[in-house]
């Protein structure tokens, strides 16, 4: 079962929240949502099902996380989220698409959906405002996984290439399939033949009065992009409490260097790597995902 919730996120972006599986029974003597407790607690005398906050990359959407979301529910409260300007949730063209924006949405789904304190998994972009918001409310994370992101600066160069890769994508496309195709084989980041890349992007489309165009604006994730390269992360990867697990793809964007220089500075990090898994670790590879994943989550949230 999934079932979707409405969020309020920062500055009153509506953003959707997927939880899988039925949710936890509640004590109908505390408060509300907010008022629930996870992490295995015993709050009003009842157990409480451990959270688990998903967080997709930039251009992802809740659902591509659904099968690592299917395993999670069956012994954790697991809720994926379309973040601003993504999926289902609103994309107004005024909205600020900042670090700031991300990282208080993410902080009011823990407290609205009664998560807290919860694991943070994150994607990417996603696995950023994870480890911002374990930095400044660590009342709230008691747990972190880290999916193939860079705590450097990227700097202005990558930022131009990826406004000349959007402008390079052949929009609308007129099939399914034609998405399949361009972002698995033709797309010229493509080195080599990739059907689990074509499949990502498959997901992010919807089908409009003369083809197949992405569900979010390009625009705005540009915006969302240009807060985060220009600066490197590594002091409030320092400021993170919990225990933090980063995971790379022999073949993503985060190198062995790098990432074990984050496990170095991070105060209780640990590592993992994914053999034949790209910058789209839990797509490209779901089982071995789930084998680098869960015996973290088994002593994080024992």
């Amino acid at each position: 079962m999934v079932r979707r919730i409405d969020v309020t996120g920062a500055g009153g972006v509506r953003l959707a929240a997927w939880e899988f599986a039925d949710p936890p029974k509640s004590d109908p003597g505390r408060a509300g949502p907010a008022a629930t407790r996870a992490g295995g607690a015993r709050a009003g005398g009842i157990e409480r099902t451990p959270g688990v906050l998903l967080l997709h990359g930039l251009m992802g959407r809740a659902s591509h996380w659904a099968p690592t979301a299917r395993w999670l529910s069956e012994r954790h409260r697991a809720v994926a989220l379309d973040q601003r300007g993504h999926g289902q949730s609103e994309k107004p063209p005024e909205t600020e698409y900042t670090r700031g924006a991300y990282v208080e949405d993410a902080e009011a789904a823990l407290e609205e959906l009664g998560l807290a304190p919860a694991v943070l998994i994150g994607h990417a972009m996603g696995a950023l405002t994870a480890w911002q918001l374990a930095a400044r409310r660590p009342d709230l994370v008691c747990g972190l996984v880290i999916c193939d992101m860079r705590a450097s600066a990227l700097g202005a160069a990558s930022q131009r290439e990826w406004e000349e890769w959007f402008k390079s994508w052949p929009v609308p496309f007129a099939t399914l399939a034609d998405v399949r195709k361009w972002f698995g084989e033709d797309d010229p980041w493509v080195e080599r033949p990739n059907p689990s890349r074509g499949e990502f992007y498959a997901e992010v489309m919807a089908e409009s009065e003369d083809g197949w165009r992405p569900v979010f604006e390009a625009e705005q994730m540009l915006k969302s992009r240009e807060t985060w390269v220009y600066d490197a992360h590594w002091e409030e990867l320092t400021q993170v409490q919990c225990p933090a697990l980063v995971v790379r793809g022999l073949d993503g964007e985060l190198g062995r260097a790098e990432s074990q220089e984050m496990v170095r500075v991070l105060p209780n990090g640990q590592y993992a790597e994914v053999a034949e898994a790209g910058h789209l670790v839990h797509y490209d590879q779901p089982d071995a995902w789930r084998a680098a994943v869960e015996p973290f989550l088994d002593e994080t949230l024992r």
